[in-house]
């Protein structure tokens, strides 16, 4: 006798069974509810500070409008079958009818599991989504793991549509569910050559359009040289802001118009065009405000010209889109029968409430149990001091110094401030042999809990930016500790460095950094505590290897503070004398026990 192979039981709609499908489709919305904020929360650490990504505020939204656009004219609902393919509702039911009720009975009374493909497919998805939660907490700004925690979201959610409505709605929804896919950053190994190549391509191209114009331009890297100084072309002007901002306006208009492939892949190709055009005007544009005004200018028109070229975009994409949508021949529509509500209404969903439900379990068990895993090492540590500083702004030469952009976008400060004053060493110790002027800057950086990775304070180490700026490191003097009020002290690890000049006495600089975290184990000014601070080991190298150290070790971002002082000096400046500056300079700038 044939057995039927669909993955529910078939019963007749009576109130139990209204009650069981009502409590599936509760949990179904809870469960995907529960994935996708999970998911917005992760990436919008990046959307908040990298301004590259701040369009993807917007994308959630917009994918649950296409979402509701599509649910509209969703064709007939399909029950996937493990052993045939899709058919559809209508004609399930007529060749059940034609097979006899008691058949149908003997079925109803069986118990029967979805396709096993997509059982295996979404257990592995889930169990998947607690190594990459995991990693996350300790590496929230690794891309890679961002793509996996979106594909795993974005696969979980398609099986989900192809089990309530089979290979028809499977094909209907994938766009907009899709589509969060263009909020997700870069890789890091395909971003920075794409920035870099776009830098070079709009200077050079700026710089020989000017020189048409009859600015004089010369090219020097990354750079504009103008008769008034120079111009950066950062990633903002190279274009990569709007040509990420570009392919999403572009993917939208063609899901609005419901264009076919060929047609969405020439409308995204035109907002890019359209973006890189305006940019390279933009570009040009500046080069003239910086030749005929002066640099202060550029600033001023930089963000004005940028947000004008989105809008340009927003307007010629939707131009193009209504262009290729005028000139589309559309097939006609296939037959709706009942239409989406009404089929999944008729019968109960294809997938067992028990599978459901054990899914929602399982996202409890992630969140909870990866938490757990990082208060588990957590649980010994102390709070350790606030402090902040106030800025000696009676010191000579005193001047707030601005922090560039891609600084910001790499350290993912929430509170950065820096300035520059002289000092003079007459006076401060035995062993000055003359005054000599000594320039002092003075940097200094907050993080909040939670929203980066704890190695990434790290990165802004004396050892890392001197040496990009043509500095030697030519000692490293280790930790000591300097006492700032009462019993209160800060560990500073000093470095010493040279740049030489061709035909005059090389520079010193003496840098002293310092590294504290709100909470770390012993006492915020032992040994040990500097050692979990970082100060004793090498710069982060961001390694795989050491990404999975911190997630061994339970290391999560917990807050965190850097300050660091540069002092350079054209004349000899010995270590103990700049022990010495810092000495005073902790003891008058840094202030206990107040927070930022």
């Amino acid at each position: 006798m044939q057995k039927l192979a669909t993955p529910f039981k078939v019963t007749d709609v009576s109130p139990l069974s209204g009650r069981h499908f009502r409590a599936r489709v509760a949990l179904s919305v809870l469960f995907l509810a529960a994935l996708w904020f999970g998911l917005c929360r992760e990436l919008s650490g990046e959307w908040s500070v990298n301004e590259q990504y701040n369009f993807g505020w917007f994308v959630p939204f917009f994918a649950l409008y296409l979402f509701w656009l599509r649910w509209q004219d969703a064709p007939a609902a399909q029950i996937p079958n493990s052993e045939s393919p899709a058919e559809p509702w209508e004609r399930r039911d007529r060749r059940q009818t034609r097979e006899g009720s008691g058949e149908r009975a003997r079925a109803a009374s069986e118990f029967q599991i979805p396709n096993p493909a997509a059982v295996a497919i979404g257990i592995a998805a889930l169990l998947l989504l607690l190594p990459v939660r995991l990693f996350e907490i300790a590496n929230p700004e690794w891309r890679l793991l961002a793509w996996g925690h979106t594909a795993i979201v974005v696969t979980l959610t398609l099986l989900l549509i192809w089990c309530l409505g089979g290979t028809a709605w499977l094909r209907h929804f994938a766009f907009p569910i899709a589509f969060i896919l263009v909020a997700v950053p870069w890789p890091t190994s395909l971003e920075t050559p794409v920035i870099q190549g776009l830098m070079r391509v709009v200077a050079r191209v700026a710089a020989e359009a000017s020189m048409l114009l009859g600015t004089p331009a010369e090219v020097e890297g990354n750079l504009i040289r103008v008769s008034n100084g120079l111009v950066g072309v950062n990633e903002a002007c190279s274009g990569i802001r709007s040509l990420q901002t570009s392919l999403m306006i572009g993917l939208l208009f063609g899901e609005l118009k419901r264009l076919s492939v060929s047609r969405r892949v020439a409308l995204a190709v035109c907002a890019v065009a359209i973006a890189l055009l305006a940019n390279f005007v933009r570009a040009v544009f500046l080069v003239d405000i910086a030749a005929t005004e002066n640099l202060s200018e550029v600033g001023r028109w930089h963000d004005i010209a940028g947000y004008s070229i989105i809008a340009l975009v927003f307007v010629a994409a939707m131009g193009v889109a209504y262009l290729l949508g005028k000139s589309e021949t559309r097939n006609p529509k296939s037959e709706k029968r009942d239409g989406p509500q009404s089929a999944i209404g008729s019968r109960q969903s294809a997938i067992p409430l028990s599978y459901t439900a054990a899914a929602i379990c399982w996202l409890l068990f992630v969140e909870i149990g990866t938490a757990s895993w990082y208060r588990l090492h957590e649980r010994n540590l102390i709070s350790g001091v606030r402090w902040s500083v106030r800025w000696p702004e009676q010191a000579p030469n005193f001047r707030k110094l601005k922090i560039d952009e891609e600084i910001r976008a790499v350290l993912r400060f929430d509170h950065g401030e820096a300035a520059a004053w002289t000092i003079s060493s007459e006076g401060n110790s035995e062993t000055i042999r003359a005054p000599n002027a000594i320039s002092c800057s003075l940097f200094v950086f907050r993080w909040n809990p939670g929203k980066n990775s704890a190695l990434l304070a790290n990165l802004h180490r004396p050892d890392v930016c001197l040496p990009a700026s043509g500095w030697t490191q030519v000692a490293d003097d280790g930790v000591r500790s300097y006492p700032v009020s009462g019993s209160f002290e800060l560990p500073f690890r000093h470095f010493e460095f040279q740049r030489a000049f061709e035909g005059s006495a090389p520079q010193i600089a003496h840098a002293f950094y310092c590294l504290s975290e709100d909470r770390a184990s012993g006492t915020p000014t032992s040994p040990d505590s500097a050692r979990s601070l970082g100060m004793f080991g090498n710069r982060s190298e961001w390694t795989r290897a050491e990404r999975l150290r911190s997630v061994i070790e339970g290391r999560r971002h917990l807050g965190q503070q850097v300050i660091e002082t540069i002092f350079i000096s054209s004349e000899p400046l010995s270590a103990a004398e700049a022990e010495a500056h810092l000495r005073d300079l902790v003891r008058d700038v840094v202030r206990f026990g107040e927070g930022d």
